[in-house]
């Protein structure tokens, strides 16, 4: 049983469960594409690992198929923030690679993304990933039953100002998530604590910066999905699903749940169980 608090979808303990097993089909395939990235794969052949990976897990790919997507992953490259569709890209040496997936387990959701160096990369790409994954953790680590959904926002913001100059994507959001992909409330990785619906248990929301070297500044391709820098700048990605226990936050898409990162930043994970 579920039922719906402004329209937010509020979980049943065992509908978060089940949340948790589509988590862990996504966290361990991307955890199998972090290992197949290299110089000379294509963004197709890592969706087809991908596909095959989610559908032997028992798992369908949340992806293919949404809204005519055709890929098991959106797979963005360098100056794609987002919405990168899979095909016969070839990544090279330096490059830097985006990988979103979602993955259906008994009708329930879960989404996570990963940016990835391919092979030897600028420094300044590195420090670009690294920054948009710890201002993700971040916003995790801001929330708390009680709380608000903008202190998560407000975390995210606050940690990428505090360390660089980025741009931090603001027609691109995180979002509820759960019977569907994308619910209610929207999740903006920039905004002020304190406001917004209350962080309650049974919710579940995909956290998920995107931040671009220069100017956030962006337009989408002819293909009217992939998303790019209008300055030509290199982008990152990092996106968990998560929901909150009286013990802390429990991330799970993580494959720990998110206890080691969390542990680094002073928080509990209120893991329910694996």
């Amino acid at each position: 049983m579920m039922f719906r608090d402004r329209g937010i979808e509020i979980k049943t303990r065992e509908q978060i469960l089940s949340m948790r097993k589509a988590g862990l089909v996504v966290g361990r395939t991307l955890e199998l594409l972090r290992g197949h990235v290299r110089a000379g794969i294509t963004t197709g052949e890592l969706d087809a690992i991908a596909e095959d990976n989610i559908r032997s897990s028992g798992a369908t790919p949340s992806f293919k198929g949404y809204h005519g997507f055709t890929g098991s992953i959106c797979a963005s490259v360098n100056d794609e923030i987002v919405h990168g569709i899979p095909g016969d890209r070839v990544l090279a040496d330096g490059d830097l690679i985006s990988i979103d997936c979602g993955a259906i387990v008994d009708g329930w959701h879960g989404d996570a993304a990963i940016t990835v160096a391919v092979g030897e990369v600028d420094p300044a790409l590195l420090e670009l990933a690294g920054i948009c994954a710890e201002s993700m953790w971040h916003g995790l680590a801001a929330a708390r039953l009680g709380g608000r959904l903008s202190d998560i926002s407000a975390a995210i913001e606050s940690h990428v100002r505090a360390n660089s100059s980025y741009g931090i994507v603001e027609d691109f959001v995180g979002h509820g998530i759960g019977s569907a992909m994308h619910q209610p409330p929207n999740v903006p990785n920039f905004g002020r604590p304190g406001r917004g619906p209350k962080l309650v248990e049974g919710m579940a929301l995909a956290v998920e910066p995107m931040l671009t070297l220069g100017k956030q500044d962006n337009h989408t391709l002819e293909d009217d999905w992939t998303v790019v820098t209008d300055d030509g700048s290199a982008a990152a990605h990092t996106e968990h699903t998560f929901t909150l226990t009286p013990q802390g936050p429990w991330v799970l898409t993580a494959l720990d749940g998110g206890e080691s990162k969390l542990a680094e930043l002073g928080i509990r994970c209120g893991a329910l169980a694996d």
